[in-house]
């Protein structure tokens, strides 16, 4: 039944990247799925974490990404080919979900020089947990750089909450985390990739959560495995470390905090 399911779902997704100019509705997605609409949607989100409509918005903007960095395509033919009838909608949501405008993430290769984290969720140390864990790699991985970030849901995009950047696989600490529900997502680009990047299909990546971090708790442990992205993983939204300044400072295993 499981891979039943997960075949509905693949299948629906397979229809959203073939239409993502065109106006899909969940009746088209559930008619690809084979599914009623009502249970199309519910196991949707259980299978991927998130919603059909968040999905394919993530589908469009990750369709954005690679055409703006492998097409001299302007930004507003690449906004109506992923379904927004106004470019400004679709530049604000993009630098919303990517952390850099259209433009700068062209003309920065599809990386970003540094991950920004959200400075604006401060809290007392009372208020505060301190979240350890390890990361450990799938015998397939070919792992560069490792991005750690909390975010409020499953699809990383915006800011992360807290952040770190790991060399290698291990343990990280992430210190000074407030209280709230968040996702731990992680995602490496492979060491070898020097070129521009055009899609998601190399990375590796991995989640847990929600973890729940409530008053008067110091410390939570949280261990993560990294994998290579599937089909049924939402898109890593938020710009990419950039892995071809390999040379690094001391500091960057660190938080990158912007």
């Amino acid at each position: 039944m499981k891979l039943e399911i997960e075949r509905a779902v693949v299948r629906a997704i397979e229809t959203m990247r073939e239409n993502l100019g065109e106006p899909l509705t969940i009746d088209d997605m559930a008619r690809a799925a084979m599914y009623s609409k009502f249970h199309f949607s519910r196991e949707f989100q259980r299978v991927t974490g998130i919603s059909p409509r968040r999905f394919l918005s993530a589908l469009r903007l990750q369709e954005a990404k690679r055409l703006l960095v492998s097409t001299s395509l302007t930004v507003t033919e690449i906004s109506h080919r992923v379904g927004y009838t106004s470019v400004g909608t679709f530049s604000s949501r993009f630098a919303s979900c990517v952390c850099l405008p259209p433009t700068t993430y062209r003309q920065l290769g599809g990386f970003a020089t540094m991950i920004p984290a959200d400075s604006c969720r401060r809290a007392t140390a009372a208020q505060c947990t301190t979240i350890r864990g390890d990361v450990q790699e799938s015998a397939s991985s070919d792992l560069g750089l490792i991005f750690l970030g909390l975010f409020p849901s499953r699809i990383p995009q915006g800011r992360p909450v807290r952040c770190v950047i790991l060399r290698r696989p291990g343990s990280f600490v992430l210190d000074e985390v407030p209280q709230g529900t968040w996702y731990l997502l992680a995602h490496s680009v492979p060491a070898y990739r020097h070129e521009v990047l055009t899609g998601d299909a190399d990375l590796s990546v991995g989640f847990t959560g929600p973890i729940s971090v409530r008053p008067n708790v110091s410390m939570l442990r949280v261990d993560l495995q990294l994998r290579p992205i599937r089909v049924m993983d939402p898109p890593v939204l938020m710009a990419l470390l950039d892995v071809r300044k390999a040379v690094l400072e001391d500091g960057l295993a660190t938080a990158a905090v912007g």
